[in-house]
């Protein structure tokens, strides 16, 4: 059975899953990309570029993401820093040519845009209809297997509040933003259905899993 899984996101001590001022220069707002750095050394991040990482913990968290996962869904933030209409198609992802994602990602959008094909199997499909129809196209496409959330905080917040995320790893970093965007600011997560099933600290963050009942 198909479940709907978000893994590694990252929130600071006062819950903040990004900074303010995010900006194509500096995409997770000011003082964010401090959020990662449990993520940064390990053998899951330094092999996409061919390199040795750490072991651990920490790894084995950040190895979760993408295991047995068929379709992506992010919001358009995470897709890129443009708003409004689009203003041409030059536009194509942070990630280069051959994004990691090797299938259908499914972008949440006010407006409408043609899919792009990228190299490796990556196929970004732009959805105006929220986020059920985007649950829906991303469940069909994963053909039995695992719809992943790719973020940001408001798309995550999204899900969780209509009940659609299964299971949710967040990583506490140890650092503090002050503002930005808050990931449970105003959700009541149990009467959501919600539970914490893992946690476990490490020296760069401490990682916790919520998974919902039933």
């Amino acid at each position: 059975m198909t479940r709907v899984r978000a893994h590694n996101f990252t929130i600071s001590l006062d819950g903040f899953g990004a900074g303010p001022h995010q900006a194509r220069e500096n995409p997770l707002g000011v003082g964010g990309m401090a959020l990662h750095e449990w993520f940064f050394p390990t053998q899951t991040f330094q092999s996409m570029n061919g390199k040795t990482g750490t072991t651990g913990v920490d790894d084995d968290m950040a190895a979760r993401a993408g295991q047995g996962v068929g379709a992506y869904i992010m919001g358009r933030n995470m897709f890129g820093p443009v708003r409004g209409p689009w203003p041409d198609e030059s536009w194509r992802g942070w990630w280069g040519k051959n994004p990691p994602y090797h299938g259908p990602v499914f972008v949440l959008t006010h407006h409408a845009r043609a899919p792009i094909e990228m190299e490796g199997g990556t196929v970004f499909h732009f959805v105006t209809g929220g986020i059920r129809d985007a649950y829906e196209r991303a469940t069909a496409a994963a053909e039995g297997k695992d719809v992943q959330i790719g973020g940001g905080v408001s798309t995550i917040r999204q899900y969780l509040e209509a009940r659609l995320l299964d299971e949710l790893h967040v990583a506490i970093a140890p650092v503090l933003l002050g503002s930005g965007e808050h990931l449970f600011y105003g959700l009541d997560l149990k009467a959501l259905g919600y539970e914490c099933t893992s946690h476990v600290p490490t020296a760069a963050a401490t990682h916790f899993v919520l998974t919902k009942r039933g």
